[in-house]
């Protein structure tokens, strides 16, 4: 299966036809209103119908509620819903089957034992997000440009895709891929000139060095194309 890639947190015209043009599978908009990269409502609209079908849309949310997720599918027809706060499978479910969209659920990862909701959510989500665990008293979920350990990944069969995510950019990327055969990989911050601020140079950077990626065992070279 094709590695998918996927740019989140766009915010800008300019941004998001990078993302396009360079070939990402998914571009990301983020509604949450402590984040830099958070977007209103008129915005997602706007930039989701430049999308043009040549990716999919995902609308990234914290706990929101009904409301709230209602809105954000009216403005931008989203094609995924990824819920990345600490949503139970229970509202994973609901949320699924109320809006009829496919869910992917992040959980944060800092240690082996964090790895053991995977089965249960599997069971009410199409797609899981692996994200690093946010420092303690952090105001946003993931692992705000800090990776965890990609070995803790090492040969785990989540029984549905999965992406990889914290911490990448062009330079480690494949050696995340290496580690954990990851069918899909997520970058925010990597790509950014400063917090929020898409660096156009950054993401084609980061979309030719994941597809230059030769996925291999681990302890086996990678080969990664110049930048």
């Amino acid at each position: 299966m094709p590695l998918s890639i996927k740019i989140c947190g766009l915010k800008t015209p300019e941004a998001l036809d990078v993302a396009l043009e360079s070939g990402a599978d998914l571009v990301g908009f983020v509604f949450f209103p402590p984040s830099p990269r958070t977007i209103g409502l008129e915005a997602a609209r706007t930039l989701g119908v430049r999308v043009h079908g040549r990716a999919g849309k995902v609308a990234l949310t914290v706990n929101a509620t009904d409301e709230t997720l209602g809105a954000i599918v009216e403005a931008l027809e989203p094609d995924m819903l990824q819920l990345h706060g600490t949503e139970p499978p229970e509202r994973v479910a609901v949320v699924r089957s109320r809006f009829g969209l496919p869910v992917m659920k992040a959980l944060p990862i800092a240690e082996r034992s964090d790895l053991s909701p995977i089965r249960i959510y599997a069971k009410v989500a199409d797609r899981l997000i692996f994200d690093a665990r946010a420092p303690e008293n952090a105001t946003r979920p993931g692992g705000l440009g800090t990776p965890f350990d990609w070995t803790l990944l090492k040969g785990v069969d989540a029984g549905v895709p999965f992406m990889l995510s914290g911490g990448l950019d062009a330079n480690n990327v494949a050696e995340a891929l290496r580690i954990t055969n990851a069918p899909g990989v997520d970058v925010s911050s990597g790509v950014e000139r400063s917090a929020g601020v898409k660096d156009p140079a950054k993401i084609r950077a980061f979309i030719r060095a994941a597809r230059d990626t030769d996925i291999l065992p681990l302890g086996a070279s990678s080969i990664v194309s110049s930048p």
